[in-house]
């Protein structure tokens, strides 16, 4: 008698209502809790237009966890324990912001959260299935202050070089310093607004939804995300190089205006049209080619046979344990008072001394650019001099609070900005000048340009604190403000010129300068 095998019984797993009222219990606690880092979630959203694509990300992850349930339907809800102690973390997270009174933490502490509740629910297995629409929640929070401000920097000076070399191509005179466009009838800044940030972020986020739909070797979906980088550089530098071309033949015209935010619209276009050309190209190469409609086909989830046996999940003890953290925190916030910056007395800058000892100055005027780079507070810029010496040029920006998206720039950013190269770096002790009676350590960088050097003596003054490293000076942000509520802080340079003189007169004159400096400082940079 043969016997007869007969295939697997179908199955698939669904929520009972108690599970979905813990679910929705979660998602509710995870908003209350980490309310404050939502909310400026939406402020930057807003105000920041490099960011405008944020409200698209929360979406596409939802749409991307939908196209996924048929998959999530053959899986049992196992949640795992680590999901507990990464929604730990996020909360964690969360405090610390507060404490340190920098929603960055609080956003961060979001995203991680939602990670670890996920785990709590699904486990390992069903979060695997879904891991990349989680990740992608990280394109919707800002980068630190500090990191941006770098980048930007950078990325003006690549496409300010690269815009240049294209006006060449068209035949026309330029000269370049840093990010100044030179083409003898006017001149042109390259703004922080054409570091090409707007085009990066929204290009990375695009390239990495595009590798995840595209069918195709992993070499490819990494060149997929990957070039969003290069299409990004390269057509801000085309963008700029354009500008360039068109004001030389029309003016100053085709760089502001209607016309200046039109083409950039167009090469966003242009960027996304680029992304698909290369998938298009990507697709045709390789042991497995398909046409593109193929490789990049958005699949919807399939429907359960119609016979399928229906299982109704459990609630994962790990899931009931993060609810339990989510509520403990809520009350947690609840009761504990809300940290407010603490603002200390000062003087303004305004009023800054102009005779330091043998020294006289005279102020001078901030460039409008300038200052809206550095989104300073108070600043001060004047020139001093004593008898038959050359000049010192004092910089101070001071900055109120440091913890809500601005922060001090790093010279060794912003020098190479105005086109000055930095010959030699390296750090020195001023000789004869004590603070809170320890030496005093400054930042030493040798500049040139064309025929001319200069002398800078640079450091972050954080509270009673001097800091050479930008690094370190954010670690004293963040231990001011855990520990006093406060993150002020300042950014203090000083310049001179190396004329005929060995440079060991300049040293003695930017070091006796600062010691006549150092103790006026606390009226206006508060220890």
């Amino acid at each position: 008698m043969s016997s007869v095998v007969f295939p697997p019984p179908t199955f698939v797993w669904r929520e009972p209502p108690r599970v979905w009222v813990a679910l929705l219990t979660a998602a509710f606690l995870l908003y209350l809790v980490f309310s404050d880092g939502i909310h400026e979630l939406f402020k930057v959203w807003d105000t920041r237009p490099e960011y405008s694509y944020g409200y698209m990300i929360p979406l596409v992850t939802l749409f991307l966890i939908w196209q996924r349930k048929d998959v999530l339907r053959q899986i049992p809800a196992r949640g795992s324990w680590w999901g507990t102690g990464i929604v730990a973390v996020g909360i964690l997270l969360r405090f610390v912001g507060d404490l340190a009174i920098s929603t960055t933490l609080i956003e961060y502490g979001f995203v991680i959260a939602t990670f670890g509740l996920a785990l709590g629910y699904l486990g390992a297995a069903g979060t695997r299935v879904i891991l990349v629409p989680l990740l992608m929640l990280g394109f919707m929070v800002p980068l630190p202050a500090f990191l941006q401000d770098a980048l930007s920097q950078k990325l003006q000076l690549l496409s300010s070089w690269l815009g240049v070399s294209f006006i060449r191509l068209c035949d026309i005179s330029v000269h370049l310093e840093g990010n100044v466009i030179d083409l003898g009838s006017m001149q042109l800044q390259v703004a922080e607004a054409c570091s090409g940030l707007r085009y990066l972020f929204p290009l990375m986020a695009l390239g990495a939804i595009a590798a995840y739909f595209f069918q195709g070797e992993l070499w490819k979906r990494l060149v997929i995300f990957l070039s969003s980088i290069p299409i990004t550089v390269l057509m801000n530098s085309f963008r700029i190089g354009l500008i360039g071309v068109t004001v030389e033949y029309w003016g100053r015209s085709m760089a502001e205006g209607f016309v200046h935010e039109f083409e950039g619209w167009i090469i966003f276009v242009a960027c996304s049209g680029l992304l698909i050309g290369l998938m298009w190209i990507l697709a045709r190469i390789g042991r497995r080619r398909l046409a593109l409609r193929a490789a990049f086909g958005i699949e919807f989830p399939r429907a359960p046979p119609p016979n399928a046996e229906v299982r109704l999940r459990s609630l994962p003890a790990p899931l009931i344990g993060s609810i339990g953290l989510l509520a403990g925190a809520y009350l947690a916030a609840m009761a504990v008072p809300k940290q407010v910056e603490y603002a200390p007395e000062r003087s303004d800058l305004l009023y800054f001394p102009m005779t330091l000892g043998p020294w006289q100055g005279r102020a001078e005027r901030i460039d409008p650019v300038i200052l809206e780079v550095l989104k300073a507070d108070d600043t001060i810029s004047a020139d001093y001099a004593r008898a038959g010496s050359a000049p010192v040029n004092l910089h101070i920006a001071y900055f109120a609070t440091q913890s809500r998206g601005t922060a001090t720039h790093s010279p060794l950013v912003c020098i190479p900005g105005a086109g000055w190269e930095i010959a030699k770096l390296e750090e020195r002790t001023l000789p004869n000048v004590l603070l809170n009676g320890a030496p005093v350590r400054v930042n030493r960088a040798v500049i040139r340009k064309s025929d001319a050097t200069q002398l800078v003596y640079y450091w972050f003054k954080q509270n009673q604190r001097m800091a050479t490293r930008d690094y370190v000076a954010k670690w004293f942000i963040l231990a001011d403000s855990l520990l006093r509520h406060r993150s002020d802080g300042a950014l203090v340079r000083l310049i001179t010129p190396i004329s005929q003189e060995a440079p060991e007169a300049a040293d003695e004159r930017l070091s006796a300068f600062a010691a006549a400096l150092i103790p006026e400082l606390p009226r206006y940079v508060p220890d």
